[in-house]
């Protein structure tokens, strides 16, 4: 009896591999992987996190796996916005205007003017 579970277990273990094979390309899942913690770590806008998966000075990937990941990233960009406004207030002690050209700017954050307006409407 102990063999013939144990055997069961084997072949459960060999069919689940088979049913949980990637579609998707290795390096497309990479790059999500690292858009993820781009934005839950470090805030980043949509065009800040493509641009930094396609440098060639930082991360390297393809377009096609940096907009992959950009359109599979669940990410808040109101808040990662807000989170990079807050930064800069208490760091930086910038005024509110700072902080919205800061956030938009494209040498900047790159967030969008809708994502900035909203960050510098929630400040305290």
């Amino acid at each position: 009896k102990k063999g013939s579970a144990k055997s069961s277990q084997s072949r459960a273990v060999s069919t689940q591999k088979k049913e949980t094979a990637p579609s998707v390309p290795t390096e497309y899942r990479s790059a999500l992987t690292k858009a993820k913690q781009y934005s839950s770590m470090m805030h980043m806008s949509k065009q800040g996190i493509y641009d930094q998966l396609t440098s060639e000075y930082g991360e390297k990937f393809s377009a096609e796996a940096a907009q992959y990941a950009i359109d599979h990233l669940k990410a808040d960009y109101n808040q990662n916005a807000l989170a990079k406004a807050k930064d800069y207030q208490s760091q930086m002690n910038m005024s509110p205007e700072a902080i919205r050209s800061q956030l938009t700017s494209s040498s900047g954050e790159k967030f969008t003017q809708s994502e900035a307006d909203y960050a510098v409407n929630h400040l305290k």
